[in-house]
């Protein structure tokens, strides 16, 4: 609810400053946020958690874009990708470094009893929704695995 406000004062100023990347980028995360809401309902509104993991999503769409485009060789294209995935990755919570997420990761194995890798799934779902929106979730899996192997 609080980014929705956010986003909408952010793309009025967009608009008037005549910043289109920021504008395209800005419009992309509204539309998102209006098809997640008509998904539930008509008068529905998002939480905040599901407003992050929408702005989340849209932010690894335009990553893997890029990447995509960058195979191809079509920088410019992922250039424009990248300016609009670092317009929306600001409005995400500071990212937590690999050292906090092992720690994280080390209580959620004292907590579980997990023993090895059979128990990943156990362990990533309590991590993953520790770190919602703190961290990227290929970050957390390669953690996990590092010390469950």
């Amino acid at each position: 609810m609080v980014l929705t406000k956010q986003i909408a004062t952010d793309l009025m100023s967009a608009m008037k400053n005549k910043e289109t990347h920021k504008l395209e980028a800005l419009r992309a995360v509204k539309t998102a946020f209006i098809v997640a809401k008509a998904a539930i309902g008509a008068n529905a509104e998002l939480s905040d958690d599901e407003e992050l993991k929408i702005i989340q999503k849209l932010v690894k769409q335009r990553k893997d874009s890029a990447a995509e485009f960058t195979a191809q060789n079509r920088n410019d294209l992922a250039d424009k990708e990248l300016q609009e995935a670092d317009v929306i990755a600001a409005y995400l919570p500071a990212q937590m470094s690999v050292e906090e997420i092992s720690a994280a990761v080390a209580a959620s194995i004292a907590q579980t009893g997990a023993q090895g890798m059979k128990d990943m799934g156990k362990v990533m779902g309590i991590v993953s929704k520790q770190l919602a929106g703190k961290a990227d979730g290929k970050v957390i899996s390669e953690v996990v695995k590092k010390l469950l192997a």
